[in-house]
């Protein structure tokens, strides 16, 4: 996959991995803490993890301007990543309050501001060098994989420190305690019974009265969140060390076109007005269309994760639990890349034996693994719904290329924008399967006033359809979006054009928290169908202005 690609793709890939961990570990239970600590209702929550995910991706258009215009991207990123750091670090101190924990919240998006959208400029750099442009789109692909591998392991890191927090306090995870538990110290919960036997299983006779238990519970969790944001710190170091320790790879793409123009750089490029026209405005419709694929799918970590912990089931038989549980999960994963390596008709003898070792190891420890498990009754928390996405990104990715590159060898690839339009028409799909999955289900209104979860559950399998049909509809439009911006900008405004990729982002992000409220007030399956139609019509528009778009990648 990554023959005949520049070594600057490697550290690229490998620090934005870093730094995706962190963040998606973040992510992964920012709504449960929420909700958890402060008591907040869904729209409450939904209002602050909506603008934090603007702040999130409209910061890089700052970050844009600073790196095409004063500091280079190089520097951008570093500096970025120092105060995501300390955003980090701050969302770990425990016992603050919520205007702490806003200003926390302030710091990683100016940080992510600062990151994220030049690494995309630098990336696209490497690529503007003849000998590797035709590779740019399978390019940002391996680049996106490597995101996903960070956000793979993200819920896990995050569940498995928060619950090792709660056992040091003598407590479990249950996704039920934590309303059940506001709703008694605000004194709006009308029958204690299910909390009183929650108090029973989790104090074990030692707390007897309800209130202490809500309080040393709410309390407890919130340190358990905590410990996850520190986490995500730490993973910021490792994103620095590997960028800066590995310059070397990437130093020649490091010029901003401002840059070349004071050194006289005989390869500057120069558009016209009207070609710098024609760029920005097929970039300003892409950008529409794209809001409302992010409004669609950050509703992973906002109604669907709701969705997840509410109305469907979270006690698994052992087949089941497979899948979620990383310990057993891992090893399966590495085996099928042993296998290859094993069978891979183009590798050479030592590649073929190391491969057969390594599914044979993997294999071997899977066994193991497995059966530790129980045959019924293994718990899965919310946010480890998080992680097929990143894990179906890292499969389906080479799949993806392989197919794209099928069909260039025959002429027949679809241009970008025309991916793009796909992407969106495969999202409709992933949210038609929620609708049939909420058929006969309890509106999240009337459930707010009965309290804990819902009597009817879902199988988890609805959601990790949901989830598949989603990643394929992101490779078809994410990565093959940020190439497309690459590969259109106007060469003095790089920066800046990644900036408005992430600004549409982050308008799409905020619009994912702005319909929370039909959440509470609709049924389910309605709300759902409110994504369908959005993404349905989205897709229709693009089709409807391609062939301006796809004149726009020649000009």
């Amino acid at each position: 996959m990554f023959k005949g690609h520049p070594k600057g793709l490697f550290v690229a890939f490998f620090a934005n991995m870093g730094e995706r961990f962190g963040y998606y570990t973040m992510l992964a239970i920012f709504l449960l803490y929420l909700q958890s600590k402060f008591g907040w209702t869904t729209s409450e929550a939904g209002r602050v993890y909506g603008f934090f995910l603007f702040g999130v991706y409209f910061l890089p258009l700052l970050g844009g301007y600073i790196s095409d215009n004063i500091l280079g991207y190089g520097k951008t990123i570093i500096v970025g990543i120092i105060v995501m750091f300390l955003g980090y670090g701050l969302l770990a101190v425990p016992g603050n309050g919520v205007f702490f924990m806003y200003f926390a919240l302030a710091v990683i998006a100016l940080g992510t501001g600062l990151f994220k959208g030049n690494l995309q400029a630098l990336v696209g750099n490497m690529y503007d060098e003849a000998k590797y442009s035709h590779l740019r789109d399978s390019a940002f692909n391996l680049f996106y994989m490597g995101i996903n591998i960070g956000a793979f392991f993200a819920p896990s890191a995050a569940g498995g420190m928060r619950n090792w927090i709660l056992a040091r306090s003598g407590f479990t995870y249950d996704s039920a305690i934590p309303s059940l538990a506001h709703k008694y110290l605000d004194h709006t919960l009308q029958n204690t019974a299910q909390l009183e036997q929650f108090m029973h299983t989790q104090a074990g006779g030692k707390i007897t009265d309800l209130g202490v238990f809500c309080h040393q519970y709410i309390d407890s969790i919130g340190q358990a969140y905590n410990a996850g944001f520190g986490v995500a710190a730490l993973s910021m170091i490792a994103s620095l060390l590997i960028f800066i320790g590995f310059r070397k790879y990437y130093k020649t793409a490091d010029v901003t076109h401002k840059q070349q123009k004071a050194a006289k750089d005989p390869n500057l490029v120069v558009l016209t007005k009207s070609q710098i026209k024609d760029r920005f405005v097929a970039l300003g419709l892409v950008f529409f269309v794209v809001m409302f694929f992010w409004m669609a799918f950050q509703q992973n970590g906002f109604t669907l994760t709701i969705f997840a912990r509410d109305y469907t089931v979270s006690s698994i038989s052992k087949g089941s639990a497979i899948i979620f549980n990383l310990s057993t999960l891992l090893p399966l994963l590495i085996a099928i890349m042993g296998f290859v390596l094993l069978l891979g008709k183009a590798n050479s003898k030592k590649t073929k034996i190391i491969g057969g070792v390594v599914a044979l190891g993997s294999l071997i420890l899977a066994y193991f693994t497995i059966n530790m498990l129980q045959p019924e009754g293994n718990k899965i928390s919310p946010e480890i719904f998080q992680q097929f996405n990143p894990i179906f990104i890292v499969f389906l990715t080479p799949i993806v290329i392989g197919y794209f590159s099928y069909l260039n060898k025959r002429g027949k690839e679809p241009s970008s924008p025309k991916k793009i339009g796909f992407g969106m028409l495969i999202t409709a799909v992933g949210f038609i399967i929620m609708i049939i999955a909420s058929q006969g289900l309890m509106s999240p209104a009337d459930l707010a006033v009965k309290g804990g979860v819902s009597d009817t559950l879902r199988s988890p399998y609805w959601l990790i359809s949901m989830y598949f049909t989603l990643t394929v509809a992101e490779l078809f439009l994410s990565p093959i979006g940020i190439s497309f911006v690459s590969k259109v900008a106007p060469p003095q405004h790089k920066g800046l054009a990644q900036g408005g990729w992430f600004g549409a982002t982050a308008i799409g992000n905020i619009m994912a928290g702005f319909i929370g409220p039909f959440w509470d007030k609709w049924q389910i399956w309605q709300f759902f169908l409110l994504l369908v139609c959005l993404t349905l019509l989205s897709a229709i528009f693009i089709f409807s202005i391609l062939k301006k778009l796809e004149r726009a990648t020649t000009s």
